[in-house]
């Protein structure tokens, strides 16, 4: 499946190509994410290592149904990686991944699953572009220090955890490379009570749609599907192809009913050190 043009008509996707694709792009060329951030092939795994606050861990692992023993060597050799660089990793494990028990070799590893979610993708073109806002929302750009601080207290709220790492990560993208990283935040009388944030991958036929969150009062109005029609036109407008999502149970009916394609299951298996 090759890139599409600017100004082609979308066209159907067939899931397993469009799978084979964001392996490809995504996970077996992985590129560096941020500043500080490298990432390295180390025979069948593909890993990524940065700065504590970022994303480190294994994107890719390619072995062979059978592959048991060169499995369970990657999976120490991974461990023996982050612990010597003093950082916590997840392995994040695909449901199509070989061989079919690496997430029980995860485990006995010392690894712990997370929810399991869906990867699930759609043409941004082909996406509504005119979702309403709920009456009195608007959104606005994150450009700076004090948008940041909005999408914290926003993530904080929606998902009761501590997002200072998300922080660090947007004002990172900001500085350096503010044409991989589009996040907005939804306000009601000035209020955050929304925010949500694109990350896109120059290259690539690919955006990925993360972090859309709303607080509680303010769900079930619209508010989520307008801010996955909103990243969704700024995709297809810098010339990506395909907006993705590892999408909640929650989020996953939502996603159906706006076009997207289920492709397989993910799962993070965390090590901490």
């Amino acid at each position: 499946m090759e890139p599409q043009r600017p100004g082609t008509p979308p066209t159907p996707c067939d899931p397993r190509e469009l799978l084979d694709l964001y392996d490809r792009q995504l996970r077996r060329d992985a590129r560096p994410d941020g500043p500080g951030s490298r990432v390295e092939r180390v025979g069948p795994v593909v890993r990524r290592t940065g700065p504590a606050h970022a994303w480190n861990g294994v994107l890719w692992s390619g072995f062979d149904a059978d592959d048991t023993a060169r499995a369970d060597a990657a999976v120490a050799a991974q461990i023996a990686h982050y612990r010597t660089a003093g950082l916590p990793f997840e392995w994040k494990l695909y449901g199509h991944d070989a061989p079919a028990d690496l997430g029980d070799r995860l485990r006995a590893a010392g690894l712990t699953a997370g929810e399991p979610e869906t990867l699930m993708a759609a043409e941004a073109a082909a996406l509504p572009r005119d979702v309403p806002l709920p009456e009195g929302v608007e959104l606005r750009a994150v450009t700076d220090g004090a948008g940041v601080r909005q999408v914290v207290e926003v993530h904080a709220r929606a998902f009761g955890t501590d997002s200072d790492h998300l922080g660090r990560l947007l004002l990172d993208h900001l500085a350096t490379g503010p044409g991989t990283v589009a996040a907005v935040v939804a306000l009601a009388d000035g209020e955050p009570v929304g925010a949500a944030r694109l990350e896109l991958h120059p290259g690539t036929d690919f955006a990925g749609l993360w972090g859309g969150g709303t607080v509680e009062g303010w769900r079930g109005r619209g508010l989520y599907r307008a801010l996955v029609s909103h990243r969704a036109r700024i995709a297809a407008d810098r010339g990506h192809r395909y907006v993705q999502v590892d999408a909640a149970p929650t989020s996953r009916p939502i996603l159906r009913r706006l076009g997207f394609l289920e492709l397989t299951t993910t799962t993070p298996y965390t090590y901490g050190v």
